[in-house]
């Protein structure tokens, strides 16, 4: 007799992934000011897929090796919670250094140092961030899982708002300075990235602090079935899940390749093409004033469509019930192509809020629905090891804008990087007709479960 894992309270899924609100505040901060940044210390437009390949290369091989050893942990502070606590710690040092790379001018240049920067502040971002998507899995009946992942946007959307708009915030309501001299990281970047570094600590501690975790034996429990499952031994293992990955996992990859490819392009050529395109700058001015306002809109824009996803979170799962997980996520996918491509006509900044909207309800969708698809076509006990070589699927578009994205950019579109967005949003539209050939499981498929809850397995 199969146990059934009990429903958790609102309460408890909220605690369970107030960590990610940190976490986001911290990756918004890099999206949004990462690719300034490194331009203020002398990169070329040209270059910054080259710099912003640290993360993906970071996440390819970190995430795995997160998944495997946190399936495989059991501490006292359970399997998951271990991992959030040493990335909290690693995230919150990233983001005290990486505007501060000029410091250690006397060992490197100031942009290599700054790539240094971003490497460690991705990698400590997929140490604290890759538990999270299992924790759900681990914690909650399936019946739950659209609602876990769908509070796991909103605070992920929250987070991303609260980073997004810091800098503008500081620097417009708190008179915190917006400029600085040629070299130099302004006061309300630099502020934003510290209060970035508490916050993330304060909301991984609060997660780890009250969320409990079923011990071995409970999810033995609830996944008798899964003990006849054979297991190779070894993080070699990895690349035999790999290969046998279910089909479901890689028709979502062929989604996620071309969502993310979309994304990615989006934060590493934003702030460029709203500044040349919209604004009408010249290249390679980043010190006026109107530069400073142009990065600061960028980041209103990014606190947007973070807003938009937030609200948006809230009513995918039942417009999920209504029709289904991929028809939901098809849709969401059509108005973040048509957001992205409409960025091209517009020469007012203020309508870029109409293409951020459509932005927002892709970015809300493509957080939930393919980790709610995928929740349940993989075993329960490589729950972590899957999730982490799912993101191969996130990181393999980033590693393609990386090693040819500033040869299009200069080559194909003159440097224009406005072209970069157009391409993000064909890649987009691409992504909602492959979601059409995604099999869901049918209820028929998944194992009936008896109605019974031993009363030591709550958590």
């Amino acid at each position: 007799m199969i146990v059934k894992k009990p429903a958790l309270s609102t309460i408890r899924i909220w605690n369970m992934s107030l960590g990610f609100l940190g976490i986001q505040f911290g990756f918004a901060l890099q999206t949004g000011n990462a690719s300034r940044i490194l331009q203020t210390f002398g990169a070329e437009v040209e270059h910054l897929p080259l710099f912003w390949l640290a993360a993906p290369i970071t996440g390819m091989i970190i995430q795995p090796l997160i998944g495997y050893y946190s399936d495989r942990t059991w501490t006292w502070l359970g399997r998951r919670r271990p991992f959030f606590l040493f990335g909290a710690f690693l995230a919150a040092l990233s983001l005290i250094l990486m505007p501060n790379s000029s410091v250690f001018a006397v060992l490197l240049p100031p942009v290599l140092i700054g790539a240094g920067m971003l490497m460690l502040m991705d990698a400590s971002f997929n140490i604290a961030m890759e538990p999270f998507r299992a924790l759900i899995a681990d914690n909650l009946p399936e019946s739950q899982y659209s609602k876990g992942f769908s509070i796991q946007t909103f605070l992920i959307s929250i987070g991303a708002i609260l980073g997004s708009l810091f800098p503008y915030l500081l620097a417009n309501y708190f008179g915190i300075a917006k400029t600085a001299p040629q070299g130099e990281i302004p006061d309300n970047v630099l502020y934003s990235f510290y209060a970035g570094a508490v916050l993330m600590l304060l909301t991984l501690l609060w997660t780890v602090v009250t969320t409990k975790e079923y011990t071995p034996q409970e999810r033995a429990a609830f996944h008798p079935a899964e003990k006849n499952i054979p297991e190779r031994k070894g993080v070699l293992s990895i690349f035999t899940d790999f290969g046998k990955m279910p089909h479901t996992m890689a028709q979502l990859g062929l989604v996620q390749f071309f969502s993310w490819f979309g994304l990615f392009a989006m934060w590493i050529y934003m702030t460029p093409a709203v500044v040349e395109h919209v604004y009408k700058l010249a290249p390679g001015d980043t010190v006026s004033v109107k530069y400073a306002d142009a990065g600061n809109w960028v980041g209103i824009l990014f606190g947007i469509y973070n807003t938009v996803a937030a609200v948006y979170a809230l009513f995918l799962p039942a417009i999920a019930r209504l029709t289904s997980k991929k028809v939901a996520h098809a849709i969401s996918l059509v108005a973040g192509g048509v957001g992205l491509l409409s960025i091209y006509f517009i020469d007012d900044p203020r309508l870029l809020i109409i293409s951020m909207i459509g932005v927002g309800l892709a970015w809300g969708s493509i957080l939930a629905m393919p980790y709610a698809i995928l929740s349940t076509a993989i075993p329960a006990k490589k729950m972590g090891v899957y999730m982490g070589i799912f993101n191969f699927f996130i990181t393999l578009p980033q590693m393609v804008i990386g090693f040819f994205g500033g040869m299009l950019i200069k080559n194909m579109f003159h440097n224009q990087a406005i072209y970069a967005l157009v391409l993000a949003g064909i890649f987009m539209l691409c992504g909602a007709l492959s979601v059409i050939f995604i099999r869901e499981k049918n209820k028929s498929e998944v194992a009936p479960e008896a109605a019974v809850i031993a009363p030591t397995q709550s958590l």
